[in-house]
């Protein structure tokens, strides 16, 4: 559909481009946000370097793991040091609070206009921020379910007691065998609720979340509506970057708004209708407000 792909240098500056965020999430009908990793990035959740290091030194000294996400693959020796390695990996990526406000200033942008949330993130801190669970589809998973591993059946678990109790009481990273999870229907280990492969379960949550999302958009593809994308890469593209191109595209009343320090570009099909800033997100945060 898309011949070409600009990487947008407007020939506006900051402030202009700015002033217009403002003017179209204020004149929209509807905004759509499209939230990938550079979101939480910018929130401070960051997956390498001095915050790897607070969190996982002893792995990186024993096993040569450089950041969580690589860590997330590491074929470690027993389960007991799986599970510690990951009840960190959860905890902190999941129950703590952010580190910066990032979320908390996005909610201050929209929470008086008729939103929904399409994110990738894992890490549930739309939720934590205040957005309204009904308004959020978390097509990936959430680091705060576990499912059944091999899955037996399509339901997943909350997980915060266990993966507290694993994280106060490993030793030599491993966790006590007794805390290992296992599924109440078939007796197997459980597993983390992220999408890594094809046992991935979309139990009924997700299901209901997608129904909402899929009827907000037909509900509001025609109106004045803004495609608000925070953080998107290049990995999944076409989960949020190509349909929100592909809608703005269909509707000349659309806008696509596009915040990603390093990855900020659109097609020239859309670049009339396109506000692009190469910048830090949670700046962009902080002057939207």
């Amino acid at each position: 559909m898309f011949s070409k792909i600009t990487i947008t240098t407007s020939t506006e500056n900051y402030s202009q481009q700015i002033e217009k965020i403002k003017e179209s999430i204020k004149r929209s009908d509807a905004v759509i946000i499209g939230a990938g990793a550079g979101l939480s990035t910018s929130a401070g959740l960051t997956y390498s370097g001095e915050r790897f290091y607070k969190y996982f030194r002893d792995f990186a000294e024993k096993y040569g793991i450089t950041d969580m996400y690589s860590g997330g693959f590491y074929p470690f020796p027993s389960q007991e040091m799986f599970w510690a390695w990951w009840s960190r990996h959860i905890y902190y990526n999941r129950y703590i609070d952010a580190p910066e406000p990032v979320y908390d200033n996005l909610l201050k942008i929209v929470k008086n206009k008729n939103y929904f949330v399409l994110t990738t993130n894992v890490d549930h801190q739309f939720q934590k921020a205040g957005f309204d669970k009904k308004r959020l589809f978390y097509t990936q998973g959430d680091y705060g379910l576990f499912q059944c591993s091999i899955p037996c059946h399509n339901k997943t678990y909350d997980n915060k007691d266990v993966i507290i109790k694993m994280v106060s009481e490993q030793k030599n990273m491993q966790v006590p065998s007794e805390l290992i999870p296992h599924c109440p229907v078939c007796g197997k280990e459980m597993t983390t609720n992220l999408r890594a492969d094809n046992r991935f379960v979309e139990d009924e949550g997700w299901h209901k979340a997608a129904q909402r999302y899929n009827a907000f958009i037909e509900e509001n593809k025609d109106k004045n509506i803004v495609y608000l994308e925070l953080g998107v890469g290049a990995n999944t593209p076409v989960i949020i970057k190509y349909p929100f191109w592909q809608l703005t595209a269909q509707n000349k009343n659309a806008v696509y708004i596009c915040i990603n320090l390093g990855e900020c570009y659109c097609p020239d099909e859309i670049e009339e209708q396109a506000i692009c800033i190469n910048a830090d997100i949670g700046k962009v945060m902080n002057d939207l407000n």
